[in-house]
């Protein structure tokens, strides 16, 4: 797949398939496959910022499935391995600081940190993640969306080779 124009191209199943990888709600990826064909990068990242705002709790749910916890060891060559390189340069000490967050968040709110970790050290992650345990579940599904949001773009600008 070539660009924007690949994307659109490509058959139904694919075009699932890779948007299944980058976002493992349902309910985004049919939207975001329905609104082809783009016209453009800005159009393709509206149409799913849209489809990321029309998720509910079980479908942020179900996008949350397709991340590991901030911290964890992801898949050589995943999104989630690229997107928390920060975090393998943080000590001992930060680790487990991460670890016990993750636990103490997920407590709080049941569900995994989902934070957009792309440039952001192991220490500002941990900061984020404590600053957030202060939030309401209410405000806390807006934070996740809103990072669900940003991931989702790094993503499809990769995806189609407009990740400048």
């Amino acid at each position: 797949m070539t660009g924007l124009a690949g994307f659109n191209e490509i058959a139904e199943v694919e075009a699932r398939r890779v948007l299944t990888g980058c976002c493992s709600a349902p309910g985004w990826v049919e939207v975001v496959l329905a609104g082809r064909p783009y016209s453009s990068v800005e159009a393709l990242l509206a149409g799913s910022d849209l489809a990321v705002a029309a998720l509910g709790e079980s479908g942020l749910r179900a996008a949350l499935d397709g991340h590991p916890r901030i911290g964890e060891r992801a898949a050589a060559g995943s999104w989630s391995g690229r997107e928390q390189a920060g975090v393998a340069g943080a000590g001992d000490e930060a680790r487990r600081a991460l670890a016990e967050g993750n636990a103490a968040y997920e407590e709080r709110f049941g569900h995994i940190y989902l934070v957009c970790a792309t440039g952001r050290s192991g220490e500002e992650l941990l900061g984020l993640l404590r600053e957030r345990l202060g939030n309401d579940p209410e405000t806390e599904w807006r934070v996740v969306a809103s990072e669900l949001a940003k991931i989702n773009q790094i993503r499809l600008r990769a995806l189609i080779g407009a990740d400048s």
